[in-house]
């Protein structure tokens, strides 16, 4: 057997394959062009979901540096209160602030991987539909 160059990827050995079996009606540029669109979705598919993650990620750390930014506001700017119940009330809007921000960020990031997630899953819908379009006009054409 003949020694190939190790630098022939696996399509362009898949496609030699096919043209030296010469088998009749079978369009192995077109199998080959049908896998190349398939890879190539897959790609921009995980390329997305790792823009998606890499967002994601960015926006999360700045939440942590926001939140940090505000407690350490809070520690420097608490001064014991003379009564129990002014305590009460700067710990309890405190809490009530930590929540609101806590709520709208967990909002957020929730879309931020609906987004990401739906823009993956679409570029693959839109592969699949093209490649059933592809298959049916493959048996059109017989």
């Amino acid at each position: 057997m003949a020694k190939q160059s190790e630098s022939d990827s696996f399509m362009d050995m898949f496609g030699r394959f096919g043209r030296d079996l010469k088998v009749p009606n079978v369009d192995v540029e077109a199998i080959l062009a049908h896998h190349r669109k398939n890879l190539e979705a897959l790609e921009k598919s995980a390329r997305a979901s790792a823009a998606g993650a890499t967002s994601l990620l960015s926006r999360q750390r700045e939440m942590l540096q926001e939140t940090l930014r505000e407690v350490t506001e809070m520690a420097q700017s608490y001064r014991a209160p003379g009564n129990p119940q002014d305590l009460m009330a700067k710990q309890t809007e405190f809490a009530r602030r930590s929540f609101e921000v806590a709520l709208k960020n967990a909002g957020e990031v929730a879309e931020l991987v609906k987004k990401s997630g739906t823009e993956s899953v679409d570029i693959l819908r839109t592969r699949i539909k093209e490649a059933m379009e592809e298959i049916r006009a493959g048996y059109d054409r017989k």
